[in-house]
């Protein structure tokens, strides 16, 4: 694997277009603030290290070196320090992750995909969820895990109408969640820096196992995905928007691939490989999105 290592860059020069204009809208919604209070003002992320701590295994080099090692070698390659505590979570049939800790930072990565991806595509993976840390994303992260309890206490701050304002702040936070994956993509990509290992890994997390990785199916897979492309986000009507988006727990690995393709296509990630910098645009291969596509959330 090559060991191009990123000292000191800033993820959000890589940061998805869309994922910032999803970020903006979220930011716009009414109840976020309060939201935000509630989750500091019952501990949430010590909640969320209690439940980990008491029952997942805690990653050492000694115990389980097989997710420790690419672990350590994403955190180089993407000069992530202080490094986050790592944890082995239970087996669900399928590949997980997570990450929550604003205060201490904490990854967690399943059984299945410990064993189901080579060291390279543990890379990748392992580059999605660090971006968590060094973007300004850990905060939000951890409003998906709690708003389902606590949308409650928003409905009953504005005398009726907090139950619309709840539902708006949860599509925009689920569209937000779906949107950043974009970005985490990238940092992926640029941890293991190996366009065929994201492929790869992007059809496990899909669900595929190894031995059904032929050259056929992964030929297969990167067809859909250039299909996908011509797919417009932004031109997609607001319904399908929003049940589609509201499936935040989906892979859409094709949909990632897609927009992983466009970024590599642009030469921007080469790029950033060559010389740690985005090229010059002599045109706008990657417009700003209009910021208020999404405003129709806020008015949910």
């Amino acid at each position: 694997m090559t060991d191009k290592r990123f000292i000191r860059i800033n993820p959000e020069i890589y940061q998805h277009p869309f994922d910032r204009k999803a970020l903006a809208s979220l930011e716009k919604m009414p109840g976020l603030s309060f939201l935000m209070k509630k989750v500091n003002e019952y501990g949430i992320e010590r909640i969320l290290r209690m439940q980990t701590l008491g029952s997942e295994f805690k990653v050492t080099p000694r115990n389980f070196p097989k997710l420790y090692n690419p672990f350590i070698e994403t955190c180089q390659i993407l000069d992530v320090n202080p490094l986050p505590e790592l944890y082995l979570s239970p087996g669900r049939g399928q590949i997980g992750t997570y990450a929550f800790g604003v205060e201490k930072p904490t990854i967690g990565v399943n059984l299945e995909a410990m064993e189901w991806l080579t060291n390279e595509e543990l890379c990748f993976l392992l580059g999605h969820e660090l971006i968590r840390i060094k973007g300004k994303y850990m905060t939000y992260q951890q409003m998906v895990y709690v708003l389902p309890a606590i949308k409650g206490l928003i409905a009953s701050t504005t005398f009726g109408l907090g139950a619309i304002a709840s539902n708006g702040l949860e599509l925009a936070l689920l569209n937000w969640v779906v949107m950043s994956k974009f970005t985490a993509d990238r940092s992926g990509l640029l941890a293991c820096q190996d366009m065929e290992v994201a492929i790869t890994t992007l059809m496990k997390v899909a669900g595929i196992p190894e031995e059904y990785l032929t050259d056929d199916t992964i030929n297969d897979f990167e067809d859909q995905a250039r299909e996908f492309m011509a797919t417009n986000l932004d031109s997609i009507d607001q319904i399908t928007k929003v049940f589609s988006f509201m499936e935040f727990r989906l892979s859409w690995s094709v949909m990632r691939m897609a927009e992983l393709f466009k970024w590599v296509d642009s030469g921007e990630y080469q790029s950033l490989l060559d010389t740690g910098k985005l090229p010059q645009k002599t045109e706008d291969t990657d417009p700003e999105p209009n910021p208020s596509d999404w405003d129709f959330i806020s008015k949910l």
